[in-house]
């Protein structure tokens, strides 16, 4: 330990602690843009230099280690004009939009700015440069993520989050320099035309607006207002522990019923749980994970069993490893599930004639911690089962747009049932490690092993970028992934194929409660603070075990027969692609012609493309018939229970072309697909689609 005085206040700090550090551990508030407690420093703002007696030169707080005896000044006068002066160069080249911000109230720089009452003096300094003009720094291709760069402060947070120290991706990355410099994408791609997962660690680190998350906020305070639509919302485990910091609550505060009945403010009708599609995801995890171990890497099921709930893991291994396809766990995610039985399950067929009639559906909407989660929702042969996902941060901009206090809200909002029951099991997905120690609950009582072994599984557990195993008894070794990163470095050998037969990966650290749309924070401890709250619901829940969820046992009593039944995987389970394939196009043609979106079909085709019905309505020759065909002459789609969709009728072959129809049959397809020059870009089209007897 060593001891300073910062601003005259004597202070003890650990060796190697910065200035910053020891600013901290004073109580002294220092200025920083470019500084993220969970990732590697800089100094690149300057807004954090301090004065150290005895030094010449200012040091930068974030990255200048301190020493026995130091006496540091944050404030003097020379640093307030530094700041002042460093403040207007980013005002200049900052736009003045702040009410219209996405990050209006929680703005690093705007905080910034507020707290000195820093005046915007100087002319504006045009942004953008040859290479990069202006009217390309926007860029709102992805799904789940949008870029502005006209508010970028260049601090690098975002290739720091995306590169080495962090999801190791490097999707993001600098170019030019000098004052040209901006963090551009790899070969200056559309975000959605990169190797970009969804994660959204970059819009976590990013101080200000220049990278957030999709915003669908808007829509659905839109929607809710209109009264047009029955609503139901359900909510992730991960968010009932983070929504409470967007509202000054300390990190792992549980606002389980302040959160329900905000929503209930909000206009929802229903609020429902996801995890209660969690325990849904177990028991059709759990019996898939021991069909499989009775025949071993047979067929199109291969061992070992890798997870598939999380979207942003889905995502990268269909970009980079499509050949770990068949290892992928064909369940659907719980926001997924828990989607396709709100809209098509019986508790649509409940809300009234017009529903059970396959007439209308309710509008459904999902809180989730995580931006990949937007991404997911438009999958094909999901997209339409979720209207639209918003974040926990989107959903603290809702509750504040709506002046709801929610200090003052009361805690005993309950969720609506038959969709919102749940166990501790379904709890701890929101932490790394929960969904392999929650599999591993229900696969043990299906071995007759549920006595033998614990609950609780403490090798698995933490927040660290790390591969974590366990050996259980009668079941195997297992592993979990602690971040993307952690994957990649495991999957550098070909040990795991031997050494492990389930794995678990999530891609951000400490997995949901890290996610990239969970509330942005300094505290560089607010993983663990979150994952102590979620693993405590665990403990104090009645049930811990995801088979004694009543309501699932209902659940397939009824309609679903059992886990692993046709009909579970009908509903429950879904297919996979290697991006810019044949099967993943053919897939999002079905998926168009299923929701009657002529408009999209039209846009995956060739303007001269053929496409063979091996109907009555023969062949269809040019996009724009083919648009017709899907918008005015096919029958109109039911919706409710009623509504069946085209299947791969193999999960994860990369190379199969067969597909299940709507009625229950089978046939194959042939595709030719070219690539089309189109604003710079060379998308995979289809010029001719044949349905095969």
């Amino acid at each position: 330990m060593i001891k300073l005085t910062v601003n005259g206040i004597a202070v003890e700090v650990i060796d190697g602690a910065t200035y910053l550090d020891a600013a901290n551990a004073a109580g002294v508030h220092i200025p920083t843009l470019c500084y993220h407690p969970r990732l590697p420093s800089h100094g690149v703002c300057r807004m954090c230099l301090v004065q150290v007696e005895g030094q010449s030169r200012a040091q930068p707080a974030c990255i200048t280690k301190a020493s026995a005896g130091d006496v540091v000044d944050t404030a003097s006068a020379d640093l307030q004009r530094f700041r002042d002066q460093d403040a207007q160069w980013l005002l200049a080249r900052h736009p003045n939009d702040c009410m219209r911000c996405e990050v209006n109230g929680s703005c690093r720089l705007q905080n910034l700015v507020s707290e000195n009452q820093w005046e915007d003096r100087w002319e504006k300094i045009p942004i953008g440069s040859v290479t990069h003009p202006e009217h390309r720094l926007s860029d709102h291709t992805s799904p789940s993520i949008w870029r502005d760069l006209s508010k970028c402060v260049e601090c690098g947070l975002c290739v720091e989050a995306c590169g080495p120290h962090g999801q190791q991706q490097y999707v993001i990355g600098f170019a030019e320099r000098g004052s040209d410099r901006l963090p551009v994408t790899v070969f200056d791609r559309p975000l959605a035309d990169t190797g970009c997962i969804s994660c959204g660690q970059c819009t976590q680190a990013c101080p200000v607006g220049a990278l957030i998350e999709t915003p669908h906020w808007h829509q659905v305070l839109h929607t809710l207002a209109q009264r047009r639509r029955i609503s139901a919302v359900q909510v992730a485990p991960a968010t009932r522990v983070a929504i409470g910091e967007e509202f000054g609550m300390a990190p792992g505060t549980v606002s389980t019923g302040k959160m329900i009945s905000a929503l209930r403010q909000l206009g929802f009708d229903y609020v429902f749980d996801s995890n209660f599609g969690a325990d849904l995801t177990i028991m059709e995890e759990a019996t898939e994970l021991l069909e499989r171990r009775k025949t071993p890497n047979a067929g199109n099921a291969k061992l070992p069993l890798f997870t598939s709930c999380c979207p942003g893991w889905v995502n990268w291994v269909e970009i980079n490893r499509p050949d770990l396809l068949l290892h992928l766990s064909t369940t659907k995610s719980p926001q997924q599930m828990h989607g396709a039985l709100t809209k098509r399950g019986a508790f649509a067929g409940s809300l009234g004639p017009a529903f059970a009639a396959g007439q209308t559906e309710p509008y459904v909407v999902s809180v989730m911690p995580c931006t990949a989660k937007k991404d997911e929702a438009v999958r094909p042969g999901v997209s339409g089962d979720i209207d639209h996902v918003v974040t926990t941060r989107e959903l603290a901009r809702m509750i504040k747009a709506r002046g709801i206090a929610f200090h003052a809200l009361p805690d005993d909002g309950a969720f609506d049932h038959p969709l919102g029951a749940s166990t501790g099991a379904a709890q701890i997905f929101a932490a790394s490690g929960g969904v392999m120690e929650a599999m591993v609950r229900t696969a043990a009582h299906l071995l007759g092993m549920e006595q033998a072994l614990p609950l609780e599984w403490q090798p698995l557990r933490g927040v660290d970028q790390s591969v974590k195993s366990a050996q259980i008894p009668g079941i195997g070794r297992v592993a979990i992934c602690n971040g993307i990163a952690a994957a990649q470095r495991m999957l550098q050998t070909e040990a795991w194929r031997e050494q492990f037969i389930a794995i678990e990966v999530m891609a951000c650290a400490g997995g949901c409660l890290g996610g990239g749309g969970e509330p942005k924070s300094m505290d560089p401890l607010v993983l663990e603070k979150r994952m102590r709250a979620v693993y405590a619901i665990d403990q104090q829940a009645p049930l811990r075990r995801s088979h004694e969820n009543r309501e699932v046992q209902a659940l397939y009593a009824g309609q679903l027969q059992a886990p692993g039944s046709a009909r579970a995987r009908a509903l429950l389970h879904t297919s996979y692609a290697a991006r810019r394939s044949t099967r993943l196009l053919l897939m999002r043609f079905l998926d168009c012609v299923d929701r009657r979106d002529g408009a999209g079909a039209a846009a995956l085709c060739h303007p001269d493309a053929t496409w063979s019905t091996a109907s009555p309505f023969g062949d269809i020759r040019g996009a724009a018939n083919i648009r017709a065909l899907i918008d005015t002459r096919l029958p109109a789609r039911k919706y409710g229970p009623d509504y069946a969709r085209h299947r791969m009728a193999s999960a994860a072959d990369t190379e199969s072309l067969d597909v299940i129809t709507p009625d229950g049959g089978r046939c194959a397809f042939r595709l030719a697909v070219q690539h089309t020059p189109q604003d710079g870009e060379s998308p995979l089209v289809i010029t001719s689609l044949e349905r095969l007897p």
